[in-house]
């Protein structure tokens, strides 16, 4: 396993059990809606079967597995913080049965013949006791992954790599938006046990520079946009997806589609918490939070993704009003 000398691994707790001394949830909100149910760690630990490679019949590393190696880093790296118990959010159920009940009609299945696990899962610890206030928002810290099945190859055998996404950032307690920076995120990282897990977990944690993001943040309450350019800009993000191949690749990505710029937009009206202000303008702290805002509606596996350019989009046009770049998305 690789070694990382900088972190702490001392008196490190076997993955037995969630620890119980964590506080409960700070918030029943979701961070995340789109068609997630929210889920109790119990209830995927004792409830929910795991997939297995069809070469070997070995098991996948567990989602309860991924929460538990998580927890166990954060406990060891942010000792003497207050770490609040996760939040769990599940979508796309994978439906089964027992042998003894394969010919009963699903309406006479009884509850101990049924098997049930979720193909994708995200969820988020909060440390409390870190926090921020950006433009009279309460900023809290957040350590969080994605495990999605679905972008494992299930038709191989045990040492075949495993796919996990991970992040670190900041949760805005007015509206439990994600706020995830570049350095915050690890869009796919590749192992083959929970060794491999934990030292990305450490990796990533360990390199992630929370006063950066927040000054990055912050800065973003120093600039603003008219009414005018609030509208050119929504009409630019809405011809981005049908400009011709070549010319896209010359703009910076922009990864929200029709559904996510809707809601920006409705929001820019309606948003108790970052609408516009009586003259038409807003500033991009505000934009941004439109935006993480708009992709709680994103599907799991593409949420995080969404979240990084969200603060990356809206940094560009901070640069571009700065007069640092121009930007497409604002000439």
């Amino acid at each position: 396993m690789e070694t990382l000398p900088t972190l702490s691994r001392v008196n490190r707790p076997t993955l037995m059990h969630l620890n119980t001394e964590l506080d409960e949830q700070s918030s029943s909100r979701a961070f995340i809606e789109a068609n997630t149910t929210a889920m109790s760690f119990r209830e995927i630990r004792q409830d929910h079967i795991i997939p297995v490679f069809v070469k070997d019949n070995e098991p996948l590393i567990s989602q309860s597995d991924f929460i538990m190696a998580t927890q166990e880093v954060v406990t060891d790296l942010f000792r003497g913080e207050q770490i609040l118990q996760p939040q769990i959010r599940v979508s796309h159920p994978i439906k089964g049965r027992i042998p003894d009940a394969k010919d009963k009609p699903a309406n006479q299945l009884q509850e101990w013949e049924r098997t049930i696990y979720y193909e994708r899962m995200m969820f988020c610890l909060e440390i409390p006791t870190i926090m921020d206030t950006i433009d009279g928002n309460t900023l809290t810290l957040m350590v969080g992954g994605v495990k999605a099945y679905n972008q494992d190859n299930l038709y191989n055998k045990k040492g075949a790599s495993e796919h996990f996404k991970l992040f670190i950032g900041f949760k805005n307690l007015v509206c439990t938006n994600l706020c995830v920076r570049t350095d915050g995120y690890l869009a796919d990282l590749k192992v083959t046990g929970l060794d491999q897990l934990r030292s990305g977990i450490y990796r990533l944690l360990d390199s992630y520079d929370q006063h950066k993001h927040l000054r990055q943040m912050q800065t973003l309450t120093e600039y603003a946009i008219t009414e005018q350019q609030f509208a050119h800009l929504l009409g630019r993000c809405r011809m981005y997806a049908y400009l011709p191949g070549e010319e896209k690749k010359s703009i910076p990505q922009l990864l929200y589609g029709d559904s996510q710029l809707n809601a920006v937009c409705n929001d820019y009206y309606k948003d108790s918490s970052f609408c516009r202000q009586a003259d038409g303008d807003i500033n991009l702290w505000r934009l941004y939070n439109l935006f993480t805002g708009a992709n709680k509606s994103t599907y799991i596996d593409q949420f995080l993704d969404r979240s990084v350019n969200a603060l990356d989009f809206t940094t560009q046009m901070q640069q571009a009003l700065d007069g640092e770049n121009t930007s497409w998305f604002l000439k």
